[in-house]
């Protein structure tokens, strides 16, 4: 049976998890940043994540992949390599 303290300890490793979800959406949202960076940002949460949770890898793949995911391909701009050129019609010659 797990102690009072134990407890606590997973309360308090929960809420840190929640403010790091809760800060790198708001980064990926409002900074303006592109796809390879808040992917990358994704990457580093999801290790802190199981830093403190080891093995939680399903949870994560479960509960906040398609959360990131989502808002990933909403507000991350696409990167310089896989922006879309515009090629112009040739002219007709006059």
């Amino acid at each position: 049976m797990p102690t009072r303290e134990d407890l606590a300890d997973e309360a308090a490793r929960l809420r840190r998890v929640r403010h790091l979800v809760d800060v790198a959406t708001s980064l990926i949202m409002q900074a303006g940043m592109t796809r390879t960076e808040a992917e990358s940002l994704v990457t580093g949460v999801r290790s802190r994540v199981l830093d403190l949770f080891p093995g939680a890898e399903g949870t994560f793949e479960i509960v906040y992949a398609p959360r990131f995911r989502r808002i990933i391909d909403e507000f991350a701009r696409p990167d310089a390599a896989s922006r879309c050129v515009v090629i112009p019609f040739p002219q007709p010659h006059r």
